[in-house]
């Protein structure tokens, strides 16, 4: 299951054009922090599919009822770009056990044309039967995404549901996770654009979410 947040009206678009325009992008932490305020919004929307059950709080003057999560979700996310989007949705699922991979593109070649996925550590709890929220900033060709994924259920089991969240994608990257994933799964978006570069990245995307977050690297 699909969800462009794009497509309909929201402050995320807000959020989503200054990740995107090349001179609000100088400002590191600015960036950083559309990144969070997106991880925060789509938290709090795809919470809708969670499963929550009846509560009796106390409060100074009585008993309120009301509605808790039945279980806390896992979050995963890949480093280093995936970071503030990740705190995004841990501000929302503040109590939720955490995830992270090591992964990264692998090239063959001096000019970037051609790449392999590496994936150097894996740091999980146990996934079984558990909701897992897999953040990314930019889903480009999907590969890494999908290679996560395999090593996450490969190493710490299988989840009961799985969902994938991501600022900007692009339509192929979109249809490589959905032929990876569970039919039941859901794929949150900020936007999807049309294009890809022959180095892999989307257009017009936003450049290297990474580099714009934390600086460049060697």
């Amino acid at each position: 299951m699909l969800h462009v947040l794009s497509q309909e009206p929201s402050i995320v678009n807000e959020f989503l054009a200054e990740l995107r325009d090349v001179n609000v992008q100088q400002d590191r932490a600015r960036f950083r922090r559309n990144l969070e305020r997106i991880g925060m919004a789509m938290g709090l929307i795809l919470s809708r599919e969670l499963n929550f059950s009846d509560h009796s709080v106390p409060t100074p003057l009585g008993i309120a009822k009301t509605q808790r999560l039945t279980e806390q979700p896992v979050l995963a996310t890949i480093l280093r770009a995936g970071l503030p989007l990740h705190y995004g949705l841990a501000s929302v699922f503040d109590r939720a056990d955490q995830a992270f991979i090591s992964a990264c593109r692998k090239y063959r070649e001096g000019d970037h044309g051609s790449f392999y996925i590496g994936i150097d550590a894996v740091s999980s709890p146990r996934l079984d039967n558990r909701t897992l929220i897999l953040a990314d900033p930019m889903l480009a060709t999907g590969a890494s995404l999908v290679h996560v994924l395999d090593a996450l259920v490969d190493s710490h089991g299988r989840p009961s549901a799985i969902h994938v969240v991501a600022a900007i994608a692009s339509e192929e990257g979109v249809a490589a996770v959905q032929a990876a994933l569970p039919a039941d799964a859901h794929i949150w978006i900020g936007d999807v654009d049309r294009e890809l570069s022959g180095q892999g990245y989307i257009i017009p995307g936003l450049g290297d979410a990474g580099d714009l977050a934390f600086g460049s690297k060697e």
